[in-house]
């Protein structure tokens, strides 16, 4: 049920799209509900953009890309700065607008706003810092300049899952460098993105440099932008079934890509390391953002020694989860998504089990109104378990063992995926060596939750290319040019 201070802030939100600066409806006049997971319940109805309005979207980040592109870099850093002290001082508001729409507890959606806001301030600091180099060539017959220049406009896709931080971890950078943008977020948590818009609309964003789509049919609206001549970059977040289809058609263009996609973390746990952290650090890994995260750790891979008290730990704490409402005190675990979410955890629970797996907490799905699953521990999963190979995306903690670091690197490494793994141990060699030999973009070395703003984000294999914050984001949205001037000496 909503209450009067979340129907305030739902009637706060802008339902319409959001193009050349301006809000309207659809051309069509079509509209989509937004549901809150928790209790099924519709709350709001927002536009449902049509390939007209897509095309209304490009046509205006288009008619500003040259005037922004040419703001000084100073004056798109200030935008950006104050859009950052907007967001704290509505962090409240996008925190509660986070976990209405797509139900994780209120206190992670309030920590996604202190995450996702440092990607303003991070990159409002690298607007200025847009460098290039100037040099003798080897042969002393002319004079090198290495310049940086904004790529031009831009399609970023964001995923549902964090609504805030996908947002601007691709907005800022873009900005930052020049570009502008037109942004479609998930049909299921679109919310925060038209909030967060508006934010920047007050902060003195010019008209057009972004542009906000809000549709159901994500795939038939986004494939006119992706076949556009005059777009220029492409940045996704999602599954790496749909990054697939994208980069297909992104190829066409020869557009600019950035793809976070998919994941199947690995979490190492050494007969050697400290189990009490490493226990603090699974409950992170794992049960943040309800499990529904890139980033959460998907097998536990435990060393035979330590695995049975892992688990018993493990389970007692899994047990004292308390599961409603992430606006209800003391909620750590929200709803899912949607049904089909319970659906696959689920099913993945239960190909597990009729292997051989163990159920040491939870595997059901809880009855009722919302998409509820328990929060699950199941043990003793044996190799060609599906839960081994898919991403959970639900809180559903796998253990499997081995027996030496060169069974557990081969386990680790043994998926096509390679975003981010963790590993704990005390040994520094050990470690030092995991560095090199896991399979991944990103590693929690001893460590449960590793995103920051300023680090690159991004991983290996067919979990994506590119990356996102840190120095190396800003250079997602730049392009490099070489101009040879003639050796002024020369007589």
């Amino acid at each position: 049920m909503v209450d009067a201070a979340e129907t305030a802030l739902l009637d706060s939100v802008p339902d319409g799209l959001f193009i050349g600066g301006e809000w309207r409806s659809a051309t069509s006049g079509a509209t989509l509900d937004v549901q809150d997971p928790a209790t099924g319940d519709v709350i709001k109805t927002i536009a449902n953009a049509g390939i007209e309005d897509g095309a209304a979207a490009m046509d205006a980040a288009v008619d500003a890309a040259a005037a922004w592109a040419t703001t000084p870099p100073r004056e798109r850093a200030e935008i950006l700065r104050r859009t950052f002290d907007l967001v704290q001082k509505h962090k409240d508001d996008v925190g509660l607008l986070m976990t209405l729409e797509m139900g994780k507890p209120l206190a992670e959606s309030k920590a996604e706003v202190t995450y996702g806001a440092e990607f303003l301030r991070w990159f409002s600091e690298e607007a200025v810092r847009i460098f290039g180099r100037y040099g003798i060539n080897p042969e002393n017959t002319g004079r090198m300049i290495v310049s940086q220049h904004p790529v031009g406009p831009c399609f970023l896709i964001t995923p549902w899952n964090f609504p805030l931080a996908m947002a601007t971890r691709k907005i800022a950078p873009a900005l930052a460098a020049g570009c502008t943008v037109v942004i479609k977020p998930a049909e299921l948590t679109p919310l925060t993105t038209l909030y967060f818009v508006k934010l920047l609309v007050e902060a003195g964003l010019p008209a057009g440099v972004v542009n906000v789509i809000t549709t159901h049919t994500s795939g038939k609206v986004s494939a006119p932008i992706i076949a556009d001549p005059r777009l220029r970059k492409l940045s996704f977040t999602g599954s790496t079934e749909v990054g697939r289809r994208l980069l297909q058609q992104a190829a066409e263009g020869i557009l600019r890509t950035s793809m976070e996609l998919g994941g199947n973390a690995p979490f190492l746990i050494f007969d050697d390391a400290d189990l009490g952290a490493a226990v603090d650090g699974a409950m992170l890994a794992k049960f943040r953002n309800i499990g529904q995260a890139c980033t959460a750790a998907n097998r536990f891979i435990v060393h035979e020694g330590v695995a049975d008290e892992f688990a018993a730990r493990v389970t007692e704490r899994v047990q004292g989860f308390k599961v409603g409402r992430g606006t209800e005190e003391g909620v750590q675990i929200g709803p899912l998504i949607n049904g089909d979410a319970v659906e696959k955890a689920d099913a993945l629970v239960q190909d597990a089990t009729d292997r051989g797996a163990k159920v040491l907490a939870g595997g059901h799905a809880i009855e009722g109104p919302g998409t509820f699953y328990e929060p699950t521990v199941v043990a003793g999963v044996r190799p060609g378990s599906d839960i081994l190979r898919e991403e959970i995306f639900g809180p559903v903690l796998s253990i499997v063992t081995f027996g030496d670091e060169d069974e557990a690197v081969r386990i680790a490494n043994d998926t096509e995926f390679g975003l981010v793994g963790y590993a704990y141990t005390k040994d520094l060699a050990r470690g030092q060596r995991l560095i090199e030999s896991l399979q991944t973009g990103m590693l929690g070395l001893n460590m449960g939750v590793i995103s920051n703003a300023a680090a690159p984000f991004g991983g290996v294999k067919q979990s994506g290319i590119g990356r996102e914050g840190g120095f190396e984001g800003i250079h997602e949205y730049l392009s490099t040019k070489y101009t040879l001037t003639p050796n002024p000496f020369a007589g």
